[in-house]
């Protein structure tokens, strides 16, 4: 596992410095409509003076692409010289425009060049395949030649739900494959001697964020060269469990003294992913704003499929298990103000137990997140049992841990959402339809639903979640059940009654199926 500190190369974004040592920058990114010029203004200024280093603004046509000049105009009209980013899916022609405007650009290799996934293996052989790096080299060409130009940086984003097919097939739609996708656009990149890079291994499923990740550092360190990470957990949903989700990814690699740029994606309003990302990034760095001392590996033996971390409570003055069990002489007190932490070990059972001094909840959730969360995401931790001296006290801590242990996905205890942080490819209400669409499945415990709102990634995202609720046009929805869409072009309005319907559906035949296989 990579725990020496990655020291990647650094240049200016705008007049940001990035990477080497300077202190990691944070980001949003807005979800106004792009052509809407005075709506995405307001909301890049809001984002701004909540602290955000960079702003991304979504480019999916060349409308929109051209707008940017004029938002980045009133921008710097207003006093504003935050560095501007534009986001890409599908359309190189958009990209090519957006580089002469703003400061960087962000593509995505799984769509830049090639059209989008269909989840079908397409065989390709040796040849074959290398004539395909080679079309890519010549379709990302002109777009190179114009980052060279207007000196534009350039995110090679990779999205775990929106790998090609030509990828797929190689590798799975794996961490393996994420990396691989991203090290082919980096050597084309390298091979004409453009250096302006920012890497990004993204999914909402922080396992595999969280390895994608270091499998592309050591990819990239194997080879000699170290560029720019920017570290994300998409479609990390909202509230707490946005939240939570989001510090457990995120942190869990800056402990590691890797990360250059953040972003928390959350199906809020986007200034809110900023006081939390401020929040992840003091509570692991301090006020020095990035890791020079990464945290040591703890290794403990390797948990078998039955894996299930508990819940404790401590209570005068002994540790108490879930079933009442008292727990003497098995736990490991961690000093939340401890960097990096120091574990007590004892009975070689890891039960972690931070003491805060915390009197805001979400505050307190997203410290324990941060600090806790890559223990149960590599399953290294058997339970949990959070302390705090401040005023959260009683049932918040026992919701808080088994919170964290479910956005971990190391024990699941209720449904599962997902839901993206929308952009101005979203046409409808997302934040509204997320909050209906778990007011109607709430009671699914164990099903994990998510929430999209377009097509760009939703089917591909959701790859891992049961169901999914995603928007395809003005006030429109698709339902798939995995990656199969079974209802297109539904009323936005009855959608998540739909939802529901087909969920309970399939639940009575498995029932059903189930009684007669036990006959």
């Amino acid at each position: 596992m990579y725990f020496k500190p990655y020291i990647s190369s650094q240049f200016l974004i705008g007049s940001v410095p990035v990477g080497g040592p300077n202190p990691v920058r944070i980001q949003s990114m807005t979800n106004t409509n792009t052509l809407d010029t005075k709506a995405s203004v307001a909301q890049c200024i809001r984002i701004i003076e909540a602290g955000a280093d960079f702003v991304r603004l979504t480019a999916q046509g060349i409308r929109e692409a051209q707008n940017l000049v004029n938002i980045k105009s009133e921008l710097r009209k207003a006093g504003f010289d935050t560095p501007l980013i534009a986001d890409i899916h599908f359309n190189p022609a958009a990209a090519e425009v957006a580089a002469r405007l703003v400061e960087k650009v962000r593509i995505n290799p799984g769509n830049y060049a090639d059209k989008r996934a269909t989840f079908i293996k397409v065989r390709f052989s040796e040849k074959e395949y290398n004539e395909e790096l080679e079309r890519i080299h010549s379709r990302l060409l002109p777009l190179i030649k114009i980052c060279q130009a207007y000196n534009t940086t350039v995110r090679i984003g990779v999205n775990h739900g929106s790998l090609s097919d030509r990828i797929m097939t190689r590798y799975g739609n794996t961490p393996e494959g994420m990396a691989a996708s991203a090290m082919e656009f980096i050597r084309i990149f390298r091979a004409e001697n453009f250096h302006r890079l920012v890497l990004s291994m993204k999914s909402s499923d922080t396992a595999v964020m969280i390895r994608s990740t270091r499998t592309l550092v050591t990819m990239m360190t194997d080879e000699g060269f170290a560029y720019p990470l920017h570290l994300g957990v998409t479609e990390a949903g909202e509230g707490d469990e946005g939240r939570i989700r989001s510090a457990a990814g995120i942190g869990a690699l800056l402990s590691e003294g890797i990360g250059d740029t953040i972003r928390v994606s959350l199906s809020e309003a986007p200034e809110n992913e900023i006081t939390v990302a401020k929040e992840i990034l003091h509570f692991v760095t301090g006020s020095e704003g990035r890791v020079s001392n990464p945290s040591t590996e703890l290794k403990f033996k390797k948990r078998d499929i039955s894996y299930k971390p508990e819940v404790l409570s401590f209570e005068n003055g002994r540790y108490v298990s879930e079933n009442g069990d008292l727990c003497d002489g098995k736990i490991i007190t961690f000093k939340a103000d401890s960097r990096p932490l120091i574990p007590l070990r004892s009975r070689n059972r890891l039960i972690l137990n931070p003491v805060f001094s915390e009197d805001v909840p979400e505050k307190l959730a997203v410290d324990a997140a941060t600090l806790l969360g890559k223990y149960f995401i590599t399953k290294q931790a058997d339970g949990i049992c959070i302390s705090n001296t401040g005023k959260v006290q009683g049932e918040y801590l026992k919701k808080l841990s088994f919170s964290i242990l479910q956005e971990t996905e190391a024990r699941i205890t209720r449904t599962t959402y997902l839901s993206c942080p929308t952009c101005g490819r979203t046409k409808f209400d997302l934040q509204e339809a997320v909050k209906e669409v778990k007011s109607v499945t709430g009671h699914l415990k164990g099903q994990k639903i998510a929430v999209m709102g377009c097509m760009v990634n939703g089917p591909g995202e959701m790859a891992g979640a049961d169901y999914g609720f995603v928007g395809t046009g003005n006030g429109k929805v698709n339902i798939y059940r995995g990656t199969v869409p079974v209802l297109k072009n539904i009323p936005r309005e009855t959608a998540a009654k739909e939802l529901l319907r087909i969920i309970e559906n399939d639940l009575r035949e498995k029932s059903v199926n189930h009684r007669g296989h036990g006959v």
